[in-house]
């Protein structure tokens, strides 16, 4: 055997090892119980470099969120502003510990969220459409104009319009430099309109456990930029009362003892979950504009177990009767093929695993399609060695030529079906993405098995000095 023949065959065995040690964790994983998988999952206990389930696949939510794009800042154009949502969207969620999320987006200004394994998508609803615009306000005392627009408002039945505001009626008896709005404690208060600080001007926000009246609060800090404006703000107005509002709701209303600059806190009769909720929106930051969920679907895993069944019972049939027949009709040269398209699929799991892919029911049929593209080559080989023998070549002139006149036809068949498949992932949605990452993985990786690791395979036989070669 010569140093380039050892060379081909360590790396070949050198990537084949590497592939199932990739590939173990997926089956060290999915061949625990559900629920057990469930528990490992919410303790953060599962592997990092994993091939993921689709929804389609292993059951959860779905939600079609809209951005309301009247309500958008017009200094911001509008694919800006979605790409800020979905990365937002993208934090909390990440934060709130919900793994193999997908988030993409649909048209102009639609969003789908996809939850695999979220049987009740109740609480990342609340995450996902809470705006968490944080504002800080002072607080103006009672006034007899005050009391007058709070005694119509208590006696008007929708005070408030859909964003929390007041209504034009009752909002022309205040002066134009105050509002009222809701306190979460009950009852009303009267805040200044202009903001000077808000959640934009946070540097970090975190879950304290637990608060001088026994409920959880929420600690914040504030950036450079942030500090100077809010110290500025509590120095001219020691000894009166700072609403901190969140989405035109005020938390809490504490009276500001000193000047502050960099610490602060959020307190009121917050649940655990709900301050949780609070520490992760406002982490991430507020939202564009408001999202409303338009479309909820629920898959359950009974569906998404029947539907991986189906898949691969329908995956395995196909490979093994595309097996049988290239042994049969391509005898020697069949097994040697089908060698190349086992490890085609071992490679393209290993490779989907190491970038933490997630499988769908189109990307089934996307390995499914690069396995065909994989055996097509090879019977494009086989063909043209079968020319070269009739022809009366010698075996070494067989592989040789066999390989040299098919590869052209192999790399054109192959490149012309990745671009196809790249413009797919560039402008399709949801299940053809997830077709298209599966058939460019296969395709690439088919290069490499059905031309790369069956030459270094007749290579090897060569060695042997053979006076013919089975076709």
């Amino acid at each position: 055997m010569s140093n380039r023949l050892a060379w081909k065959w360590g790396f070949i065995i050198a990537i084949l090892l590497g592939s199932l040690y990739l590939i173990y964790p997926n089956y060290k994983w999915y061949s625990k119980p559900l629920a057990e998988r469930e528990t490992l999952d919410s303790m953060g206990e599962r592997p990092k470099r994993m091939l993921n389930l689709g929804l389609d696949l292993r059951g959860g939510s779905s939600l079609l969120l809209e951005l309301e794009v009247a309500k958008l800042d017009k200094k911001e154009p509008l694919n800006e502003a979605m790409a800020r949502a979905i990365e937002i969207i993208r934090n909390r969620i990440d934060q709130y510990g919900l793994s193999e999320t997908q988030i993409t987006r649909q048209g102009d200004k639609w969003i789908m969220v996809q939850l695999p394994g979220v049987a009740n998508p109740q609480r990342a609803e609340e995450l996902i459409g809470k705006t968490a615009m944080l504002e800080f306000r002072i607080v103006k005392e009672n006034t007899d104009a005050y009391s007058k627009a709070i005694e119509k408002l208590e006696e008007t039945e929708t005070p408030f319009d859909d964003n929390g505001l007041l209504i034009p009626s009752i909002a022309e008896l205040l002066p134009d430099d105050v509002q009222i709005m809701r306190n979460k404690e009950g009852g009303y208060l009267v805040v200044t309109k202009e903001v000077t600080v808000t959640g934009a001007d946070l540097d970090d926000a975190r879950l304290t456990m637990y608060g001088e009246n026994g409920y959880p609060e929420v600690a914040f800090s504030f950036n450079a930029e942030g500090s100077k404006k809010f110290g500025k703000l509590t120095g001219a107005n020691i000894g009166k009362r700072l609403a901190i509002v969140l989405d035109n709701t005020v938390q809490s209303a504490p009276t500001v003892q000193s000047r502050i600059t960099k610490d602060g806190r959020i307190s009121g009769t917050f649940t655990l979950d709900e301050a949780r909720q609070l520490t992760i929106v406002l982490k991430a930051g507020a939202l564009p504009a408001p999202v409303k969920i338009i479309e909820k679907k629920t898959i359950g895993p009974t569906l998404g177990e029947d539907s991986i069944k189906s898949g691969l019972t329908a995956s395995f049939y196909g490979l093994l009767l595309i097996l049988v027949f290239m042994a049969i009709y391509y005898k020697g040269a069949g097994f040697i093929a089908d060698t190349a398209l086992i490890l085609n699929l071992i490679l393209l799991t290993a490779v989907m695993s190491y970038f933490s892919a997630t499988l769908t029911l189109p990307g089934i049929a996307g390995i499914i399609l690069s396995l065909a593209m994989a055996i097509d080559a090879n019977v494009l080989i086989i063909e043209r060695m079968r020319e070269e023998i009739r022809l009366g070549k010698p075996i070494y002139e067989v592989i040789h030529l066999g390989y040299d006149k098919a590869w052209s036809a192999i790399f054109d068949s192959n490149i012309t079906s990745i671009i196809v498949a790249a413009c797919l992932l560039q402008f399709g949605t949801g299940p053809v993405k997830g077709f298209a990452v599966t058939l460019i993985i296969g395709l690439t990786v088919s290069l490499f098995t059905a031309v790369f690791v069956t030459r270094a395979i007749y290579e090897l036989i060569l060695t042997s000095n053979p006076k013919e070669i089975s076709l």
